[in-house]
This record gives structure tokens, sequence and C-alpha cells, in this order.
């Protein structure tokens, strides 16, 4: 008989949330983590330390506030990384407290160390003492998440030379950095850098940056950056990085020779999984330490899922919490609704931006007519208020039958506003039921019937010409 009826390697967001799912269907459950890292990366070094920084961020320099009080408005006029680390600092204790809380009142035991297979069903665990404890389940659930992957070229000192986890122990706000990839994190991290007054250069290999959002949504935030100092230098790649005493150059293969304070580079993820032994339990991971799952989220050994960004795309907290549950429902035999495809992506740049359903691009590529309807934040009452005269929010309608088959939106509270309109597209509505609705006023949300009666005046247009 085994120790535990499931065992989940990794407490972040989809560990977690597989341990509570299998717990609270009455299973022997327990989760393996080291001693520091309670919440996994998404805790400790990811997901809350980066947006409690962004918050920081947005508060301190008065960024929401300038458009109301001039451009030189600043809540502190001297920002140390002491102001930005003690918001984060507590958030991250109270974020921990409350998985620890909820492990414990849903009887899942807690066991801190390293993990790795000896064989498909045991796991043995270093607690760093010597005394490593050997435990047994039927059911194991890998959630260890990933870390930042490095280049081997590159000699990454955690001062000078740092990647996106390095971020939390800068010993001071850089006056000058180049972050290389413009990738979501990289560019979350340019933003906030070129909010607190820093000189930042982008540097990224393809000709644009988040390609996989609407194109004039990535335009608006490239316009607001360069608005803060950014530089970007697209179509180029790295081909050196010198340390200096005082910083570092970073050389192009174009002969570019960029100075800064600080290079951060923002080079994709790689999963955690080299000190696993997966061998041990017949898996492998591929050359990014990923593994391969199928719909349900087992592997390819039946009693063993994996979940998170160990498994790569989409990579987001959100949608690592679903395959939690989900692979601990399916672990348990508990009849369950499959992953959704309406999930929303929220990039957590100064200014927000945040999509669900298809860009034009992707619906111009699939021949699909579309007709767009735009709400822009400084033509509403709310906009006015909080300061954003730059926000927009873009519904893609179907004219045939009105279907939403997109929300697109840029500015604040975009990562909160988006759920409006994945609920209307997820119940299967259409824009006629944005038209009808009545919102508080004065809101942001107000920006979805702005947007659908533009969009449905263009329909009633085309019907008019059309007879």
């Amino acid at each position: 008989m085994s120790d535990f009826d499931v065992l989940v390697m990794g407490s972040g967001p989809g560990g977690q949330r597989a341990a509570i799912a299998a717990a609270k269907l009455d299973k022997t459950v327990a989760v393996v983590e080291l001693r520091d890292m309670i919440g996994g990366v998404c805790i400790n070094t990811g997901t809350i330390p980066s947006k409690t920084l962004r918050e920081a961020v947005v508060y301190l320099t008065g960024m929401s506030q300038r458009e109301m009080y001039g451009s030189a408005y600043k809540v502190k006029e001297d920002i140390t990384k002491d102001d930005l680390m003690a918001r984060t600092h507590h958030v991250m204790g109270r974020q921990i407290d409350v998985i620890r809380s909820q492990l414990s009142r849903n009887h899942v035991t807690l066991l801190t160390g390293l993990g790795h297979f000896t064989d498909p069903h045991t796991i043995e665990i270093q607690d760093g003492t010597g005394q490593n404890r050997v435990v047994t389940a039927d059911k194991i659930i890998i959630a260890t998440g990933t870390k930042p992957a490095r280049p081997e070229t590159v000699e990454f000192d955690n001062k000078t030379i740092i990647d996106s986890d390095g971020i939390l122990d800068l010993e001071r706000i850089p006056q000058t950095m180049v972050v290389v990839g413009a990738g979501v994190i990289g560019i979350e991290y340019a933003s906030m850098f070129a909010a607190l007054g820093t000189k930042v250069t982008v540097v990224e290999r393809r000709p644009n940056i988040l390609d996989f959002c609407d194109r004039e949504v990535v335009e608006a935030l490239k316009y607001q950056l360069r608005d803060l100092a950014v530089t970007f230098r697209f179509g180029e790649t790295v081909a050196s990085v010198e340390r200096y005493s005082k910083g570092a150059v970073t050389i192009l293969e174009s002969g570019k020779k960029i100075p800064a304070e600080t290079v951060m580079y923002s080079a994709g993820r790689q999963g955690l999984t080299e000190r696993l032994d997966l061998e041990k339990a017949g898996l492998a991971a591929d050359d990014r330490g990923r593994i391969k799952v199928d719909e349900n989220f087992a592997t390819e050994v039946p009693h063993i899922y994996a979940v998170g960004d160990v498994i790569g795309f989409p990579a987001l907290a959100a949608t690592s919490m679903e395959q939690g549950r989900l692979a601990a429902h399916h672990a348990c035999g508990e009849p369950v609704h499959g992953l959704n495809d309406l999930q929303p992506i929220g990039i957590y740049t100064i200014p927000e931006i945040s999509f669900v359903g298809k860009t034009e691009h992707e619906l111009t590529e699939a021949r699909v007519p579309f007709e767009v309807g735009i709400s822009r934040y400084r033509e509403l009452a709310r906009g006015q208020i909080v300061g954003d005269s730059y926000g927009v929010l873009k519904l893609l309608v179907s004219p045939e039958d009105r279907r939403v088959l997109g929300v697109h939106i840029f500015g604040t509270q975009a990562t909160e506003l988006v759920h409006i309109g994945q609920a209307v597209m997820g119940c299967g509505g259409t824009v006629d039921y944005l038209v009808d609705a009545v919102f508080n006023y004065p809101t942001l949300a107000e920006s979805y019937k702005v947007a659908a009666l533009d969009a449905m005046n263009k329909i009633r247009q085309l019907a008019v010409l059309s007879d």
C-alpha cells in the first residue's frame, strides 16, 4: 500500500490547485517543495513579485495621475529599491501564509525538500540534513515549474548581468538598462524600469514585440514606451556582453555597442526537470526541460501527470491552476469538463494589455468577416476621472450572427475588464447583450457598451447599403 494516494511535486499555482482538488475528493495527498519556495516560482520570484513591483511603480511614480497633475508629478521624488521591495515582500509573505493555511486546512502533508524519482511510484526527498525520506504514491503530479533560460555564452554575475529572477536582488534602481528579449517578461520589466526613469534599450531579434497580440494594441504600447524614452533595437542579435566595474557593454552582431549599468536577459524559460531523475520513472524531457502530456495532462506513464509551466505553452499562472485541478480530477477518476479553449491573456506592462478570442490578423487569415467596435477611455467619464486618455477597448464582431469574436483592451484595468467579454463569449452571447446591458456609471466597463454600439452602427450601415 502506498504512503499517499496522490503526491504533487511543486507548490506553485498548478501544484497547489492539484493538491487541494485531490484532497477535496477525500484522497491522502502530499506536496513536495523546497523549504524556502512555498508557492513556487509564482510567489517567490515570478508572477506575484513582478506584479506587486509593477503596482508599487505605478503608485510611487504617480504615472496614473500625470494626466491630471502634469508629467512631472510623483508621489515620492527619490524612489529607492527599498520603497519598491517593501510592498513586494509584504505581499509575498501574506501569500505564502495563505498557501500554507490552505494546504493545512485541507489536510495536505507538506514534505519539505528536493524530490526525485527512484522508480515510477517512489520519490526520494532530500531535505538538506542528510535524513532523506522515501515516499510512495499511487498517482504523481509533476508541477515543478521553470527557471529563466541562461545562454551558455553569457557570464551572469547576478549584479550587472542578470536574468528576470535577479531583478529582485538589484542593489539599486539602475540609470540605464539593456533588456535582451522582448517577450512578455522582458517587455513588462522594460516598462516598469522606464516608468522609474531608467533609460531602457530593448534588443529583440524579431521585427516586433508580442506578435500574438492585436497589432494596433502593440503599436499603442510601443508609442507609450517610446514616450518613456525606451529605445527598441529590432532585428538585432547580441554577439557578446562585456562586463566592467561600473556596468556592461552589449555588443550586437551588427556592430552596435550599448553601454548600461545593468543587462537583463529574458531568453525564455527552462523546465525544472533536470534533478527529477525522470528516466527512473520511464519519462524524458525535451531540450527545454518540458514534459509531454495528453489532453488529460497524463504523461506517457499513465499514473504520472504534469501541469503548469513544465509542460510549456501557455505557461500562465491562471491556466496552470486549471490544469492542476483537471489533472487531479482525472487522476482520481472524477468526471470533469475539459480545459476551456477561451482563455484570456494578461500582460502587465505599463499600461496593461489583455485580450480574449481572435485577433484581426487571425480572422483575416482565416477569411472570417468581422466588424470592429471601438471605445476610447478619453471619451468615458471614468477614463477622465482615473486620468487615462490613451486606453482603448476593441470588439471584433461577426456581421453575420453578431457573435463576439475577440476582445482587445489596452489601458487601465485591462486584465480585469477582459473577463466581461470572456463571459459573454463563453456563454455564446452576441453583441446585442452588450448593447442592451446597463453598466454602472461612471465605469470603465461602460466601454463595452460604447464599443458594442459602434460595431452595431457599422453593421447597420452595411445592411442599409445592401438593401
